[in-house]
């Protein structure tokens, strides 16, 4: 069965550090679509067809990129799957240009959020955050993810990024200052998480 051969590349995929989540449910769902055709081999038409079936046409791009990668593995031991073409084009849209800050915006944007709102922990979190951000160059996921034992002497620990490594990174004594005075702040605010930054419900904080 189709579904069969997806979950085990899948599971190769995942075991060299790929997450997979979206394409893997996407995949999984082409394979029931092929196995209820009586397909036990990809065909460029049904995959076609079943790409037709997203609304945009970037997602039908996308869709055919999964199919795409996952026959290339399929192939390698049997030559019945059909290669399909990316017909729908680029599965990647085009990258919006990045908008540089100066420092001047940075000192601002930083003011701004110790001005937030008018609950006083609010303030003090996202003045944090944000001054954490602009000092180290952290991804937003990995700021809110760090937890006490993640703030060592020699730096941040930044913990299973991309691959499921760790980095660490070291930060300035400021940088340090900062951290600590904000950390005064929050430990008895939320004592039982030890999650850097908090929100007012004294939970982690979300990406949004």
């Amino acid at each position: 069965m189709m579904v069969d051969l997806v979950e085990s590349y899948l599971t190769m995929r995942r075991a060299c550090g790929f997450e997979l989540k979206s394409e893997g449910s996407c995949l999984l769902g082409f394979a029931a679509y092929t196995d209820t055709r009586g397909l036990d081999h990809v065909c460029r038409e049904t995959a076609v067809e079943w790409a037709t079936l997203a609304r945009t046409v970037h997602q039908r791009a996308r869709r055919i990129g999964h199919v795409i990668r996952f026959t290339r593995f399929a192939r390698l031991e049997d030559l019945r799957h059909e290669m399909p073409v990316a017909i729908f084009g680029s599965e990647k849209g085009p990258r919006p240009a990045p908008y540089i800050m100066s420092s001047v915006e940075i000192q601002q944007l930083v003011q701004a959020a110790f001005h937030l709102g008018c609950h006083s922990m609010r303030q003090h979190t996202y003045g944090a955050l944000f001054s954490l951000l602009a000092c180290t160059g952290l991804r937003t996921s990995e700021a809110i993810h760090l937890r006490y034992q993640d703030i060592t002497v020699d730096g941040l620990v930044i913990r299973n990024t991309k691959f499921r490594k760790s980095r660490l990174v070291p930060i300035h004594e400021t940088a340090r200052a900062g951290l600590e005075r904000y950390l005064k702040q929050r430990r008895p605010y939320a004592p039982a998480d030890d999650h850097v930054f908090v929100s007012l419900r004294r939970k982690p904080l979300t990406g949004c």
